[in-house]
């Protein structure tokens, strides 16, 4: 980490911008591999040998930071956004398990729930892409091996749909319905919009034609039917799923917990996650379609955000 960065949100050490994790140990893996550190494979081209190990650096990060302290933890919380965030749906059980046994240890996935969605033009370009990213880096022998064992196609349990059924760990999931880098990149990908007629919308949701808007409507039902089952039957999870065009909500101080940060029945994403991890209350907040949330006003669409 450079001088010039400033850990902020829940990872902020300020005791009024961060009310229940300030005095935490922080560590920020930094993201690498391609692919939410679960490949371990090498490739040949015929010209170069490519080397793929997210499983092992995330192995080897955690295996040195047991001595410096985290084997002593009695609280933990495995958090991250986007390909920080799916990696915490891959990694969940794994960091429980290495941890001590009396220990809290619950998850935290930002952004991270990419749906198994088809786009406009009906192709399954994220499923296409996660197949052909599984296949290269091996990643299927270190998918959840419940997961695996139970579906027909086990590459899909790279989603974190198929996934989230398989985990143990007590998990929460803050996700926006539409979620920007899903609408840019799952819903509305360049190669199902060579014409642009989407470039408008994807600027700026009040320039969205009814088409559009139902469209992404749509998107929030489907998110809304993968995430019935977690929503439904467990006290022990978490949720947070608001209706602002946004990608990553926990690590900027402004949707964190801020005077006019993003609301659920007047409830902060801070206070949200701080309710479900010290067992303060039941906390699953699903918010109303868009645009009746009128405390989205702070945040803009980002598409430059990518997994790859």
């Amino acid at each position: 980490m450079s001088k010039l960065e400033v850990f902020s949100g829940i990872l902020s050490n300020n005791a009024s911008l961060n009310p229940d994790f300030y005095n935490w140990n922080r560590v920020k893996l930094r993201y690498c591999d391609g692919a939410s550190f679960s490949g371990d494979s090498k490739f040949d081209n015929g010209t170069s040998l490519l080397y793929f190990r997210g499983q092992r650096i995330w192995e080897a990060i955690i295996h040195d930071l047991l001595p410096k302290g985290l084997s002593r933890a009695r609280k933990a919380l495995l958090s991250g956004c986007s390909a920080g965030g799916l990696a915490t749906f891959l990694h969940c059980d794994n960091f429980t398990k290495m941890l001590p046994s009396n220990a809290s240890v619950k998850c935290l996935s930002d952004a991270g729930f990419f749906l198994d969605e088809r786009d406009i033009s009906l192709n399954y370009s994220m499923r296409s892409f996660y197949h052909d990213l599984v296949a290269l880096q091996g990643i299927e022998q270190n998918l959840n091996p419940n997961c695996t064992r139970s579906i027909s196609n086990p590459k899909l349990c790279f989603f974190p749909q198929y996934a989230l059924n398989y985990i143990s760990t007590p998990y929460f999931i803050l996700n926006s319905a539409y979620d920007v880098f899903q609408f840019h990149h799952s819903l509305v990908p360049p190669s199902a919009d060579l014409h642009g007629h989407w470039n408008r919308c994807k600027l700026d949701p009040a320039a969205c034609s009814a088409y559009q808007i139902s469209v992404l409507q749509g998107l929030r039902r489907d998110m809304l039917v993968a995430l019935y089952p977690f929503y439904k039957n467990s006290r022990r999870d978490g949720m947070f799923l608001n209706s602002c065009f946004a990608h990553c909500q926990s690590e900027s101080q402004d949707t964190w917990f801020a005077v006019d940060s993003p609301r659920i029945h007047n409830k902060t994403i801070a206070e949200a996650v701080g309710d479900w991890y010290f067992s303060r209350k039941i906390t699953k907040e699903i918010d109303c379609p868009y645009p009746c949330d009128k405390t989205c006003h702070n945040l803009i669409p980002s598409p430059q955000v990518s997994l790859r």
